[in-house]
């Protein structure tokens, strides 16, 4: 399974997002423009000591996001596609998720471009909130989902009793910019 930000706004969102990856062990895409630097104070202080634990990939635009992961699966992109709204869909916890599946959100500010979410073959999938509710922040939407997807499509999730037991590598002082791989060298 693969988590997908496509323009993310807020540098602080995406380190919380990156503190999620490091803790699932699952991929995170990036997709340009992004509305910060990999170089972000407040990018790396989200996501703390564990960007040595997150697998970054960065990508210059849409297409090259999608011919990367077109690469990773002998299903079509479109069916493997889970693109997120806040306007409608099928919600979240009556979706039935596959491993292999790619989660995609968008912009805090709009949401993913209408043309992206048409693309999906399962259309999209949106987490129930109240009315008079506008949305929810992208990052605890994305825990919840991946955490979600990850039970239905019945992949283990990490094992761990509740005890703290730092990994080595997130003591070397890398920073998301140290990490991140471009998704045209991958």
């Amino acid at each position: 399974m693969d988590v997908v930000l496509v323009a993310p706004e807020i540098p602080q969102n995406t380190g919380s997002v990156g503190r999620v990856a490091a803790a699932t062990g699952v991929r995170l895409h990036l997709v340009e423009p992004l509305g910060f630097s990999l170089e972000d104070r407040y990018l790396k202080r989200a996501g703390l000591d564990y960007w040595p634990l997150v697998d970054l990939v960065v990508h210059r635009d849409w297409e090259a996001l999608v011919g990367r992961l077109s690469r990773d699966s002998e299903r079509p992109f479109p069916e493997r596609m889970r693109p997120f709204s806040a306007r409608g869909g099928r919600s979240l916890f009556e979706t039935r998720f596959r491993a292999d599946d790619v989660l995609v959100f968008g912009r805090e500010s709009v949401g993913l471009d209408r043309a992206l979410v048409d693309l999906a073959t399962g259309g999209p999938v949106y987490v129930p909130i109240r009315p008079g509710v506008r949305s929810l922040n992208l990052s605890s939407v994305v825990c919840l989902s991946l955490y979600t997807a990850l039970v239905s499509a019945g992949v283990p999730l990490p094992d761990n009793d509740g005890r703290y037991v730092p990994d080595p590598r997130a003591n070397d002082g890398l920073r998301p910019q140290d990490v991140a791989r471009r998704g045209d060298e991958t």
